[in-house]
């Protein structure tokens, strides 16, 4: 089973920053896709919840630089 969230984050700048995002936040456990866009300051995240949370993927955002609104 898999959930679907949609997070707003600011202070991506370019496709360099969504590269960064797309790539950390990929590889956490469980996670089966990442969009993300610097023009929408969004990232579309869906997850397998029993191998990470939401509270994950938010913090390893903000570990890479970002701010998850």
């Amino acid at each position: 089973m898999s959930e679907s969230a949609t997070l707003t984050v600011t202070g991506m700048k370019c496709g360099g920053c969504e590269n960064t995002i797309v790539s950390k936040v990929s590889a956490l456990p469980g996670v089966k896709s990442v969009k993300a866009s610097h023009q929408d300051k969004q990232v579309g995240v869906e997850f397998d919840p029993d191998q990470t949370s939401l509270d994950e993927i938010e913090d390893t955002i903000v570990d890479a630089g970002f701010k998850v609104e």
